[in-house]
């Protein structure tokens, strides 16, 4: 720690890794998957109880309403599980922004439900990296600064229990915080070797339903629309859209029935990763031109749901000097940081879009994150508390990156 002042050396003192462990065992132990809503309001209960412990005004956010295809074609409002806020000194000169997420991929029936500390000084259990560990370090952190008592920060804490699918239910609460924040911290997980992501693609899901005709697949099987055979030319035609910086996924077809009647309904699954901006414009003339191309070769009728909920983000100049900043905090704490390009997304996205610099990867150190394989390194939480802690200090003593 050759480069801290006397006032960083105490936050790193402040850091208490065995009380942060702590932390991670009881949360990692409640299944929060995020469509086990029982489990997502016990975590969330858990999280308020912890988050308290900072000073400002927590509130839990009722989610807004997101839309779900079933398998029949009909369009049903999604339930979400409630969203953690708290803002503190809305009024202090340097404001930041804080973002995790509650919720894992792992279903309440899902094997994968306890932890195990192996002998390489990692801890294997669901949420352990992705980010139960994550949500640790940032609280950890926010003490930390707090206990210096600095009035110039400012900052708000959004944890959403949705992020996992998407954040639809959270974009507005996430897109609120972002205003008038000179920077951002996520706690997704770095890679095992401490790489954080650097410039990541978008994404969008889309949910096509296509509708035909039914008829007897053997008596008047020229009157049908088949809806299978369309939605198919569909997905062949989409995946012709793929480009260099345009990633088509064609992952399902739903519907159909006996064999002897021709299916009148299809719903294709289909996921876009644009690499940058433009792309997210090429994609949607890509899906209006085959969705035309093929309702009137096919004779069926399409409505397409969906969009793109995560938009590509760029390494800008301003999150390149957030980038530095944490990689000079890391090297005066004997820590190497480097980034790279991921295909991956998360609440970052959304973030960056915003218009506010953000690393996004400032959880702890861990990998094979949604599998039964996930892990995370025990020594980690010190470390990455420590690296936030003296990020979030000079910000404060910058006034911005």
């Amino acid at each position: 720690m050759r480069g801290l002042s006397t006032n960083e050396a105490g936050l790193v003192d402040r850091i208490d890794q065995a009380g942060m462990l702590h932390q991670v065992e009881s949360w990692a132990a409640v299944n929060s998957g995020t469509r086990n809503l029982a489990g997502v309001a016990r975590m969330a209960d858990l999280l308020a109880d912890a988050f308290a412990a900072l000073p400002g005004a927590l509130t839990m956010v009722e989610a807004e309403p997101a839309q779900a295809v079933g398998v029949d074609g009909s369009v049903r409002e999604l339930d979400h599980g409630r969203h953690l806020h708290l803002r503190v000194r809305p009024d202090a000169a340097v404001q930041m922004l804080f973002t995790g997420h509650m919720d894992t991929v792992y279903p309440v029936d899902h094997p994968f439900q306890t932890l195990k500390f192996r002998d390489d000084g990692t801890i294997n259990g669901p949420g352990t990296a992705d980010m139960k560990g994550g949500l640790a370090v940032m609280l950890a952190a926010l003490q930390a600064v707090e206990a210096s008592g600095d009035p110039r920060f400012g900052y708000e804490v959004v944890i959403n229990s949705d992020e996992e699918t998407g954040s639809l239910s959270s974009a507005g609460l996430l897109a609120r915080a972002t205003i008038g924040k000179v920077a951002a911290l996520t706690y997704e997980p770095a890679l095992a070797d401490g790489t954080l992501a650097g410039a990541r693609g978008g994404t969008g899901n889309f949910s096509i339903v296509v509708r035909g005709r039914s008829a007897h697949a053997g008596r008047n099987p020229e009157e049908g629309r088949n809806a299978i055979v369309a939605a198919a030319a569909l997905a062949v035609r989409l995946s012709e859209a793929r480009a260099p910086g345009l990633a088509v996924n064609p992952a399902r077809i739903d519907g159909g029935g006996p064999n002897n009647v021709v299916p009148d309904l299809a719903i294709l699954r289909v996921n876009f990763r644009p690499a940058a901006a433009d792309e997210i414009a090429r994609a949607r003339a890509a899906i209006d031109e085959a969705v035309a191309e093929i309702s009137a070769a096919h004779d069926v009728a399409i409505v397409v749901h969906g969009g793109f909920n995560r938009p590509p983000k760029p390494l800008d100049p301003g999150a390149e000097r957030l980038f530095g900043l944490v990689a000079s905090a890391g090297a005066d704490l004997g820590l190497t940081i480097g980034w790279r390009a991921t295909g991956g997304v998360c609440d970052g996205n959304n973030i960056a879009a915003a218009g506010v610099p953000v690393v996004d990867t400032m959880g702890v150190r861990g990998g094979a994150i949604h599998s039964a394989d996930e892990f995370m390194i025990v020594d980690s939480l010190a470390e990455r508390a420590a690296l936030s802690a003296i990020t979030i200090s000079r910000i404060i003593d910058k006034g911005r990156p």
